[in-house]
């Protein structure tokens, strides 16, 4: 009998993925994921939902009605304004998640092609990439917003371009780190023999192997991102009046914490279920993709 052919050398090779069902039954038990992935649902639906309804409009003022305490009509009570609290925290969501996905795709598209192209070329091309991720880590996310307020002005393309040049370096970073792995492992070595280039390798085995790694990272960026966002609006440099922002109520409670210091738990509980919900799910992403853990379980 004739021995089996092998694999031709120039066959792709990525990491090999879970079944689906595989894997959503084991997701199922993880209390993390499925903690962390419901907490995460109902921040995107609040957020959608304020896209074609909310109890009152959050632009509205009605001063006659401003700090009124739960209610039939105000489930959680009114602002300094009139506004319904509730109609803010769900156009608030919508506000901070837009604020978020766009700043790290902004982090990661530069990033992680800026990782790849310094695993691949090596040499002064990775020098002048880590040493610009070096020199961009000068410049966190509230730095970099207070010298683009003072040029453009305050607003949430401040705060996105803010966020997203600070999420570049970490990602940048990670990725390089995670495709020099890579690059060192036998099936490259194999795929260059075959004559692959670095652009093809790249594509096909190296970043098929760290997309995991990747995807977890991002969850956790992006929890970052709330929270800088929420900041920056805050100090008063992202989401402007009279756009909801949760930052902006807590900037907006600050003065009447002892007259209705609710005004300021409602969006703080927000942010903390925005923040908590991403890191319980990348914590279980990085448990369920990581092939080592998923063997022990």
């Amino acid at each position: 009998m004739s021995a089996p052919l092998a694999a031709p050398l120039d066959a792709p090779v990525a990491a090999r993925p879970l079944p689906a069902r595989t894997f959503w039954r084991r997701a199922l038990r993880h209390r993390s994921f499925v903690v962390g992935g419901v907490l995460s649902l109902l921040v995107l639906a609040s957020a959608l939902s304020s896209l074609v309804w909310t109890p009152w409009s959050p632009y509205e003022i009605d001063i006659a009605a401003k700090l009124k305490p739960p209610s039939a009509a105000h489930w959680l009570g009114t602002d300094s304004f009139g506004r319904d609290i509730v109609s803010l925290l769900l156009a608030g969501a919508r506000s901070t998640i837009l604020v978020g996905i766009i700043a790290v795709s902004i982090g990661l598209t530069f990033g992680v092609c800026l990782g790849l192209i310094a695993s691949a070329r090596r040499g002064w091309t990775e020098e002048i990439i880590m040493r610009f991720s070096d020199f961009t880590f000068a410049f966190p996310a509230v730095l970099s917003a207070i010298m683009l307020a003072a040029v453009v002005g305050p607003g949430m393309v401040t705060s996105i371009v803010a966020i997203g040049i600070f999420q570049i370096p970490t990602l940048t970073r990670l990725t390089r780190g995670s495709a020099n792995a890579i690059w060192a492992r036998e099936f490259v070595l194999a795929a260059r023999v075959a004559g692959k280039g670095s652009f093809r390798i790249t594509i096909e085995h190296v970043l098929p192997n760290i997309l995991s790694i990747l995807i977890v990272q991002a969850t956790i960026q992006f929890a970052l991102a709330i929270l800088a966002e929420a900041a920056l609006s805050y100090l008063g440099l992202g989401t402007q009046p009279p756009q909801p922002s949760w930052g902006r109520m807590l900037n907006d409670a600050q003065t009447l914490l002892f007259q209705s210091p609710m005004l300021a738990v409602y969006p703080g509980a927000a942010i903390a279920i925005a923040v908590l919900g991403l890191n319980l799910l990348g914590d279980g992403l990085r448990d369920l993709l990581d092939p080592r853990l998923a063997r022990e379980r």
